[in-house]
């Protein structure tokens, strides 16, 4: 049996953490991991 992974949108407080990590000049990893999603999320 395969274990289908269920994505998930992000919602717009998730968006507006990683705009304002961006502008704080945070990597990509930092943010995916602040928020809970993968690297490839953000």
């Amino acid at each position: 049996m395969l274990l289908m992974k269920k994505y998930k949108q992000l919602t717009s407080e998730q968006r507006y953490a990683i705009y304002l990590s961006l502008e704080n000049g945070d990597t990509q990893r930092t943010i995916a991991s602040l928020i809970g999603v993968s690297p490839s999320a953000v």
